[in-house]
């Protein structure tokens, strides 16, 4: 049976990590290359990375911190990618074909886009064509309306008008050429409230790419629930593997005491980051 993925998510703003509540609140947390040896050594399955900056500013202008500053994004990446033992997903800030290379030189496995696919839907063709359809990742955020579910792009609700709704997006973008879609609830995140599940399982029938779903984990038992509920590839969780020794570990443990089909937990543990 293939095995279902546990992926943790880190969201970088303007040179610091940050936890995230409703796209709008955003706690700073700490060094971006010690989290990612952290969860390396805790054996996930794979790490998305997602800039979500409105400058370009890669430092946390702090001298009393042991977050390093970096002169740009690729020196980010590049640091980061040093001590990933973990496939890497890298998003934000793509417009271009030469932006995925940069992300690409700089380590990541595969791409995450969002604003850049909704404004031009071909970029996703043109990006599957050069790099592989099995490289693209289209990032697809979402609030929740009742039974309806209305794409959010910019802070703002993209359902109006001639946009398309959050399904017709996604079933779209699997045409466009898309590899994965990582669907996240803007109305669960940082929530603690569970994924959601009625969504999430009609996507899941509908696509023939893989799923990743995120979004409201607060708990093990959120990701066992969607993992058993829904025919998903993967669960994504940010917050959640902030503040838990071990997290992924434990997450995976719990998974598979489920009988889950998911990798055995272990840890990895290699020399720390100086």
């Amino acid at each position: 049976m293939k095995k279902k993925r546990v992926i943790p998510v880190l969201l970088h703003k303007e040179g610091w990590l940050v936890q995230s509540k409703s796209f709008r609140e955003y706690k700073k947390l700490g060094n971006a290359q010690k989290a990612v040896q952290r969860l390396s050594e805790w054996d996930s399955d794979e790490l998305i990375y997602l800039d979500i900056s409105k400058t370009e500013s890669y430092t946390t202008n702090r001298s009393d911190t042991a977050a390093p500053d970096y002169q740009n994004l690729a020196e980010l990446f590049g640091a980061v990618s040093k001590v990933a033992r973990m496939p890497i997903t890298i998003g934000g800030g793509i417009k271009t074909l030469n932006d995925i290379e940069v992300r690409l030189r700089a380590g990541a496995d595969k791409i995450s886009i969002n604003r850049a696919a909704f404004a031009n839907p071909s970029f996703i063709t043109l990006a599957s064509r050069e790099f592989g359809r099995q490289c693209i990742v289209v990032s697809i955020d979402y609030e929740e309306f009742g039974v309806e579910r209305h794409l959010y792009i910019d802070g703002k609700n993209k359902s109006n008008g001639s946009s398309k709704s959050a399904l017709e997006w996604i079933l779209k973008v699997e045409e466009l050429g898309a590899g994965e879609v990582l669907l996240n609830s803007v109305s669960r995140d940082g929530m603690k409230s569970g994924y959601d599940i009625s969504f999430l399982e009609k996507v899941a029938n509908k696509l023939n790419i893989p799923v990743i779903a995120c979004g409201g984990a607060g708990n093990w038992e959120h990701l066992a629930e969607v993992l058993t509920e829904t025919n998903v590839d993967a669960v994504a969780a940010a917050n959640i593997f902030h503040f838990q020794d071990q997290s992924v570990y434990l997450a995976r443990r719990h998974l598979a005491s489920k009988g889950l089909p998911v990798r055995p937990p272990s840890i990895q543990m290699r020399s720390r980051v100086n």
